[in-house]
């Protein structure tokens, strides 16, 4: 038996990332960010899985949290929208394992994003509104 290809070796990480990073809106006038896991192994399902997210204009942590369930290829993690953003300056995010009956940690990992624009290419208000995407009247013209 070949211990080290089974998903089940607990020598592997519960997940690696496969994507991730700045999304910024400029319809909405919006930033976020996020990350994309996929399980190397299996996941106990119902262990809570928790994003933490830096917040780029220095209040405290922005957590997003989801639980996990039998036959997920992948999870998505995303922030509340966020201010501050400066380009080229790293924002750690974090994704923990909690047991769902202790809330023990399983796991932590950490991972950085940077941005290459500063959140001052977006317009302080959305230029447009509505599904016709009609202009804004409260939009700087």
């Amino acid at each position: 038996m070949f211990t080290s290809c089974s998903r089940d070796d607990p020598a592997q990480p519960y997940v690696e990332f496969i994507g991730g990073g700045f999304i910024f809106n400029y319809r909405l006038a919006d930033a976020d960010y996020g990350f994309v896991v996929k399980p190397v192994r299996s996941i106990p399902a119902g262990t809570r899985l928790e994003a933490v997210f830096e917040d780029p204009a220095g209040g405290g942590p922005l957590r997003v949290r989801q639980t996990a369930r039998d036959g997920m290829l992948q999870y998505t993690f995303r922030s509340p929208s966020v201010r501050g953003v400066v380009a080229n300056r790293p924002y750690r995010a974090e994704l923990r394992l909690l047991d769902p009956a202790t809330g023990n940690e399983l796991a932590r990992y950490e991972r950085t994003f940077t941005s290459d624009v500063d959140q001052g290419v977006l317009p302080d208000r959305p230029p447009v509104t509505g599904p016709g995407y009609q202009t804004n009247p409260e939009a700087k013209q």
